[in-house]
């Protein structure tokens, strides 16, 4: 049983910092695709260029892709173990047990999975030669694909999803490395609720602008 209890809260543990790498990753991102906005593709381009050449940012790559990786394979295998241990569902539960977002966070989690893979063909497997297009010119990459309302529309719901993921994420990975406590547990849902609305809103803005403004 204490084998067992250990494992899943290594797993949880494991998980938790392979979140928050990802969560200190998304700003990065997101600062680089601001940059679509402007007239001028050669920022976008020279960043995206520096992102793909430079030495230690592929080294951040690989531990980004592993953490990718840590991170969605413990969200399966502790949500399996969830369901396994709950065999019957009873007819009055526990409100207190789960939250709303965390009952979803699995189908949350699945929704920005998929965006990955869509998003790992159209820039990812670009510059890997995998997929045609020319990596030296992924700001016209990206108008294109914005250009595409159902391309967009797709963006949106899986930003407006990754939203509800990230608020429930950041609490739950600080609950797990012990960091929340009675004092700093209202300070964490604020910054948790801040972040999830702020970075999805600032990718969803992009292709509003482009398909709207520019």
């Amino acid at each position: 049983m204490n084998k067992i209890l250990f494992s899943a809260v290594s797993k949880k543990f494991v998980m938790a910092l392979a979140g928050l790498f990802l969560l200190l990753f998304l700003p990065v991102h997101l600062g680089i695709n601001l940059m679509l906005l402007g007239s001028d593709p050669e920022p976008f381009n020279n960043a995206a260029h520096f992102m793909a050449t430079f030495p230690l940012v592929k080294v951040v790559e690989i531990v980004l892709i592993l953490a990718i990786l840590v991170h969605i394979t413990y969200g399966l295998i502790l949500q399996i173990q969830n369901w396994r241990s709950r065999p019957v569902r009873y007819a009055v539960r526990n409100k207190s047990e789960t939250t709303a977002f965390s009952k979803f966070m699995i189908w949350t989690g699945g929704s920005v999975l998929i965006f990955l893979v869509i998003h790992f063909f159209n820039f990812y497997f670009i510059k890997l030669g995998i997929v045609e297009g020319d990596p030296e010119n992924f700001y016209s990459v990206a108008h294109q694909l914005f250009g595409i309302r159902g391309y967009v529309i797709l963006y949106w719901i899986c930003f407006l999803l990754l939203g509800f993921h990230l608020y429930h994420s950041l609490q739950s990975a600080f609950q797990t490395l012990g960091w929340s406590n009675e004092f700093w547990k209202p300070v964490i849902q604020v910054i948790s609720l801040i972040y999830a609305i702020i970075i999805p809103a600032g990718f969803a803005v992009i292709p509003l602008v482009i398909q709207f403004v520019k």
